[in-house]
């Protein structure tokens, strides 16, 4: 039986998709470095902006708000990033391949035919 968080998942259900508890741990990692990277940034970006406060002052709050709103954005990057790749491992886990993620380029249409001006005129 594998556990999901507080919910244990039913044996019927991991030998259908035997990667599930590498994806479980890859997701709890995922989800632990985010909030370590928040807790990490909110601190060095505090103490930078507290030693650029000797030269630019201004009020604590806005060193507070600043702080945490820009490490709650490098957060969400980092656990996003790290989610992508726990998603690229189930599927390489379930399919045996991993996912392609390029992009088609589109080829430019190929002309119609001849234009007509709004005089009726055939442009070649």
């Amino acid at each position: 039986m594998v556990n999901l968080g507080l919910t244990k998942v039913d044996d019927a259900i991991v030998a259908k998709h035997p990667g599930l508890q590498q994806y479980a741990a890859c997701q709890s990692h995922a989800f632990m470095k985010g909030v370590g990277s928040v807790i990490v940034g909110t601190g060095a970006l505090f103490l930078i902006q507290r030693a650029v406060q000797k030269r630019l002052p201004y009020p604590l709050q806005w060193n507070l708000l600043v702080s945490i709103v820009a490490s709650s954005v490098g957060s969400y990057a980092i656990t996003r990033w790290e989610t992508q790749k726990c998603t690229d491992l189930w599927v390489f886990l379930e399919k045996g391949s991993y996912p392609d993620r390029t992009v088609p380029k589109e080829e430019p249409p190929a002309p119609a035919g001849p234009k007509v001006t709004m005089y009726g005129d055939k442009m070649e």
